[in-house]
């Protein structure tokens, strides 16, 4: 007898969760949470362990949460990887229960329309639906999702994106929730880029910076990074925001590849992807989005910033 089955208190058919690392942990918790059976899979035996304590299923491999699940959630870090576990030997595409794959990662609309389309060459469904929030939302159940896919499988599995986030249908064919995801994460660390070059700038003219912030946030350049991710991870120095520079150099090169292949230019966009990818340069990859900051004092030489 699984766990879930032994607890009693799980219902509904069983869901399958391939990926649960730092977003898709917390969303399969909330999964469970809500009372759902749920049987997951990961290379990450510690994360497996601490969701067959909180009541779930563990699988063997990605092809058994396939054989076993009519619903399967993906969240994985690359292209590369989500292409392998969708289409590849033991994948998601050779299950016998699988028919609707939720992929909540962000891979891009090329790699996530090719899946699609392998898939339903099976007779798989793919909602392609990547989240926004980070790893906070995810716990807290308040992640915006960017849904599209066919009007049958996005109301199958409506009721399970609410138990995560709110969810916003934005097309109905896969790739159209990738490509508004990757336009926002763009938006999102372009603004943190030239939000930590106007830090640091205040703070070598002297400026306080709760109070720089304070009138930012008053004023007309208030965004993301001002209202959000430097009064809470950058001005305490705690720079735990908990999402990696690697990660951003990801998602910004998808998007600026996206957007030129649409035929826009993409100036700032690239601009604001080299600061990034020079970040991870100097042995940044693994660290904090938050701590480019910590970068561009480095670079100014700012004295007194640095821990």
């Amino acid at each position: 007898m699984s766990s879930s089955q032994a607890s009693g208190q799980q219902r509904g058919p069983l869901l399958g969760f391939v990926g649960v690392g730092t977003m898709g942990r917390p969303m399969a918790h909330r999964l469970i949470e809500a009372g759902h059976s749920v049987i997951v899979y990961d290379r990450d035996e510690a994360a497996l362990a601490e969701l067959k304590a909180a009541g779930a299923q563990v699988g063997a491999s990605v092809r058994d949460v396939a054989d076993t699940a009519r619903i399967v959630f993906t969240s994985l870090p690359t292209p590369a990887v989500f292409k392998q576990v969708a289409l590849g030997e033991g994948g998601l595409i050779n299950g016998n229960a699988i028919k609707v794959l939720v992929d909540l990662s962000t891979v891009g609309s090329r790699t996530e329309k090719e899946v699609a389309e392998g898939l339903l060459a099976k007779g798989i469904e793919t909602v392609d639906a990547p989240v926004s929030g980070g790893a906070a939302g995810a716990k807290k159940g308040t992640l915006a999702i960017m849904a599209a896919g066919s009007a049958v499988a996005l109301e199958e599995v409506r009721p399970l994106f609410d138990v995560c986030g709110k969810v916003f249908v934005v097309g109905d064919k896969p790739g159209q929730g990738q490509l508004l995801k990757l336009l926002n994460n763009m938006l999102s660390s372009t603004a943190f880029a030239i939000t930590s070059e106007a830090f640091v700038a205040g703070m070598r003219g002297g400026l306080n910076p709760e109070v720089m912030m304070s009138v930012i946030n008053s004023g007309s350049g208030k965004n993301g990074a001002t209202l959000d991710k430097f009064p809470k991870h950058v001005l305490p120095r705690s720079f735990d925001f908990g999402f990696p520079v690697g990660s951003v150099c990801k998602d910004i090169g998808l998007a600026v590849e996206e957007c030129q292949a649409l035929g826009v230019p993409m100036w700032v966009g690239n601009v604001a992807r080299q600061v990034w990818n020079y970040a991870a340069m100097q042995d940044g990859a693994a660290r904090d989005m938050t701590e480019l900051v910590r970068y561009v004092e480095r670079w100014s030489s700012v004295d007194g910033l640095e821990d």
